[in-house]
């Protein structure tokens, strides 16, 4: 009866202790998630399961917004639900290993998420030239998408992006190890969503509200690989870039004056070099996320200076 007892004891014991370590990643992006969400729209592509949302596609005017690094689309939603308020078709997605779209196994890099953004646009059997809008690491797919499908664009809108700043030369093709995978988990995920909140110039303005929306994320199946594998495949865009900036495509690009993440002030001597027809706006007490901190005038830039093409 004793061995019977202890036999419980341990049990219960063991369960409880793996319930502890398993805080991170235990929710499969299968069918019954999937089932579970009530916003948005799934589509199977060619390595998964997308989620994106969909607005007034019949205006003449379509926006495309590409989110950053880990993030998923909802960072984009101050912006959007003003577009789609204004009547703008308006567009907006989750990258493959963020939010609620899939996160295959395989390389995560600026090709794989600018395939994904055009597998939707032709599954939607969207034909008509859009306007792309890339936030931080978003910046390097639009470049992606742009420096492939030149002629499916109308302008590019670049907000703080990624892919100037980059010291490597070349993407770091190794697989992501499963070692690699515990060792972030254990020693990146218990602060990483309090580390989202550094991208503010103002982080006590968000605390408790997107902090809490990002530890969600790390609930999910293979986000870690997912992230891991984006940064080995980062890699300097200088020459991506400067063929973008030598075609004639309309290009904006608009950057918080604060932004600890991509700070301006470090590639601003270079980037209208690579991009001499940029047209750039600096939004004064923003950080990373000027969408975000200076809302109003963001707007006024993004809807009245860009969209619209008025100068004052």
């Amino acid at each position: 009866m004793q061995s019977i007892i202890r036999l419980i004891i341990f049990t219960f014991f063991f369960a409880g202790c793996e319930k502890k370590s398993n805080k991170y990643e235990y929710i499969i992006k299968d069918a019954s998630f999937r089932k579970k969400i009530k916003t948005g729209n799934f589509i199977k592509l060619s390595n998964g399961y997308t989620y994106y949302e969909i607005e007034n596609i019949d205006h003449k005017d379509l926006l495309v917004f590409v989110h950053g690094f880990s993030v998923p689309s909802y960072i984009w939603d101050l912006t959007y639900n003003e577009a789609k308020e204004r009547g703008y078709g308006v567009i907006k997605l989750d990258l493959y290993g963020r939010g609620y779209s899939d996160n295959p196994d395989i390389i995560y890099n600026d090709q794989l998420f600018g395939d994904q953004v055009i597998e939707l646009l032709d599954s939607l059997k969207i034909n008509k030239k859009i306007t792309l809008v890339g936030l931080s690491n978003g910046g390097r797919v639009i470049s992606n998408i742009a420096s492939r499908y030149y002629n499916r664009i109308e302008k590019l809108i670049y907000v703080s992006p990624s892919g100037f700043h980059d010291k490597k030369k070349a993407p770091d093709k190794s697989k992501v190890t499963d070692k690699e995978i515990n060792a972030f988990i254990g020693e990146k995920f218990p602060t990483l969503a309090k580390g989202q909140l550094s991208d503010f110039k103002y982080p006590e303005n968000f605390v408790g509200t997107w902090d809490l929306k990002y530890e969600e994320l790390l609930k999910y199946k293979g986000f870690a690989r997912a992230i891991i594998s984006t940064a080995k495949n980062n890699y300097l865009l200088d020459e991506v870039n400067s063929k973008i900036g030598n075609t004639d495509l309309p290009l904006f690009a608009i950057w918080g004056d604060s932004d600890p993440v991509l700070p301006f002030k470090e590639i601003e001597n270079k980037i209208l070099k690579i991009m001499p027809k940029l047209k750039l706006y600096i939004i004064k007490d923003a950080g990373h996320l000027p969408h975000m901190e200076q809302t109003n005038n963001f707007n006024n830039i993004f809807f009245n200076k860009i969209l619209n093409k008025q100068e004052n």
